[in-house]
């Protein structure tokens, strides 16, 4: 590989990795902000309810993996207390709000991205197919794929706390079991769909590539 080519594909990286980061970040607020909104500050006092990056970048899943090309990451996960929540109860519908706004906030994302990319297309076409064009396209597809997988029903993903709301008692013990071992979800999620080959992205990309072809016309 020339120098040239490696600048670029820096370049290209460095591109995505900083909306990465950023969505990552208000994925993660969000979490933060609806548990407080809920009366628990855990994640306050850990210094989580801010969008400043630095708050939540993990230096593996955060930095590393996605500069080195890796298709997965991650930041650290906002810590919530449901026994602090209001309203009393078992905590799981509180579980299920907290978990729920970090999806929504990167579907907000999405759509906001979507407006911005819609609106320059309207005053000066030719910049949606310059980089700014490109970094917005980029971005909604980036946190449609972030709210999809975040909602697959499998723990410790958000989608899990869907389930768990939905779990009947029958189940819980079986389902707590498997929560217990959320890198086995993990696991399940990496290696499963590379065997019986399942492209998991399919439908974030085709719904994202819709949203740009909504934008752009």
């Amino acid at each position: 590989m020339d120098s040239d080519t490696l600048i670029a594909l820096m370049v290209a990286r460095l591109v995505f990795w900083i909306p990465f980061v950023l969505s990552l970040s208000v994925h993660e607020y969000a979490h933060a902000r609806a548990a407080a909104f809920l009366g628990d500050n855990t994640a306050e006092s850990q210094g989580r309810l801010t969008l400043d990056p630095a708050a939540h970048v993990d230096l593996v899943g955060t930095v590393l993996l996605p500069l080195f090309g890796v298709p997965i990451g991650w930041a650290k996960p906002v810590i919530v207390n449901p026994a602090n929540f209001r309203g009393g109860g078992d905590g799981r519908f509180g579980m299920l709000f907290t978990a729920m706004a970090g999806p929504l906030s990167n579907v907000g994302i999405a759509l906001a991205c979507t407006l911005v990319l819609a609106i320059i297309g309207a005053l000066a076409p030719e910049f949606t197919v310059g980089p700014a064009g490109q970094v917005l396209a980029s971005t909604i597809v980036l946190n449609i794929s972030l709210a999809l997988f975040n909602l697959l029903p499998v723990p410790p993903l958000d989608g899990s706390r869907i389930v768990d709301w939905l779990m009947p008692e029958a189940f819980r013990p079986a389902w707590n079991w498997l929560y217990a071992r959320a890198r086995l979800g993990i696991g399940i999620i990496l290696v499963i769909p590379l065997v019986v080959g399942l492209d998991l992205g399919a439908w974030s990309r085709e719904l994202a590539g819709w949203l740009v072809r909504l934008a752009t016309g």
